[in-house]
């Protein structure tokens, strides 16, 4: 029962000297950091798509599935916005498995936080410099944001973070749209709360400073389904759970309400097929309701470049391009399902 303190990391100030962000890729990164703002703020009607893997595991399949969404990207660009999820960090509901790349660069090695941390980072400004779309990332450790804070257009705080002190102060700090998943448990409620702390200005100590932020205006909320006592999976994406929380949102006097549906997980009882169809109900119901049809930002999906996931280790054939935590839609179906939304929002 103890701490051991093998290794001093680089402060992320340190990290960013060895490894800056061009003058160029920062203008770009500004721009994709406007257009999604003004998504939630509803200054335009194009919607937010989310997709990517599950966990970032591997640098040049994830890039490799980026250069295959920018043609798409450009032929939606009247429509959508793709947002690449690029999910360096992984929490693990029992502490047990890989818990994203800023641990274990190589998923087949023993675990480097040093190596990890310079591997997210790279991995980040390689596909904003490459690719020129706005990239994402869960903020698991509030801590760690700011080694990519400079790179990252979205942020999100997961269903066991959301009710967490520090993620909530810290996102009312950060420079971007923060998206709050709704807990485990599916309490609406929480989740708002959430999103009012991280709306508001907070006075508090980070990574030991004394520091006081300006609050989020962007903050807003993500569904991602919720387990009931016994376990099982309890969606929350239809028509009466997003008016649910529309009615609510609006009691809470919250600034740019806004709502992106996460199709996997809880939603999709992790089933990565269902996500097509979740999509499709979820722009139903959008064109039902004016109301929903403006609080509605956006989609989350999982997606890789092979369908389905493995299991690595010894033993086991590598299958590049798929997924190695939760099942991802393969990329036919993912590109397909780009240009239904496209001709249905």
């Amino acid at each position: 029962m103890s701490m051991i303190f093998a290794h001093k990391l680089p402060t992320p100030k340190e990290i960013k000297e060895i490894y800056p962000v061009p003058e160029a890729v920062q203008q770009a990164k500004a721009q994709h950091d406007q257009l999604i703002m003004d998504v939630l703020s509803g200054k335009t009607d194009k919607f937010l798509v989310i997709i990517g893997p599950c966990s970032a595991d591997n640098e040049d399949s994830v890039c490799e599935y980026i250069s295959r969404l920018v043609p798409v990207q450009e032929k939606v660009k009247d429509k959508l916005v793709l947002i690449p999820r690029i999910y360096t960090n992984k929490p693990r509901t029992t502490g047990e498995g890989y818990k994203g790349m800023i641990h274990q660069p190589d998923p087949e090695k023993a675990p480097d936080l040093l190596a990890g941390v310079i591997a997210i980072r790279r991995l980040h400004m390689r596909a904003l410099e490459e690719f020129n779309l706005p990239v994402s990332d869960e903020m698991l450790y509030p801590e760690n944001y700011r080694y990519l804070d400079d790179i990252l257009s979205y942020v999100a705080v997961g269903a066991r973070s959301v009710e967490n002190q520090q993620h909530r102060l810290t996102s009312s700090g950060v420079n971007v749209p923060v998206g709050m998943k709704n807990p485990t448990s599916g309490d609406f409620s929480v989740m708002l709360n959430s999103i009012t702390a991280a709306q508001h200005s907070h006075n508090f100590i980070y990574r030991g400073w004394d520091v006081t932020t300006t609050g989020n205006p962007y903050a807003h909320a993500i569904l991602r389904g919720s387990v009931n006592k016994y376990g099982s999976a309890k969606p929350n994406y239809h028509y009466e759970d997003m008016m649910r929380l529309y009615e609510m949102y609006l009691k809470k006097d919250l600034k740019n309400p806004a709502v992106i549906i996460d199709a996997n997980h809880s939603n999709s009882n992790k089933q990565f097929k269902e996500q097509i169809r979740i999509v499709l109900e979820v722009l139903h119901s959008r064109q039902q309701s004016t109301d929903l049809h403006r609080f509605v930002k956006g989609v989350m999906i999982e997606s890789y470049l092979v369908e389905g996931n493995q299991t690595i280790g010894h033993g086991h054939t590598h299958v590049y391009g798929q997924s190695i935590t939760d099942p991802c839609l393969g990329w036919e179906d993912s590109e397909r399902l780009i240009y239904e939304i496209a001709e249905r929002v």
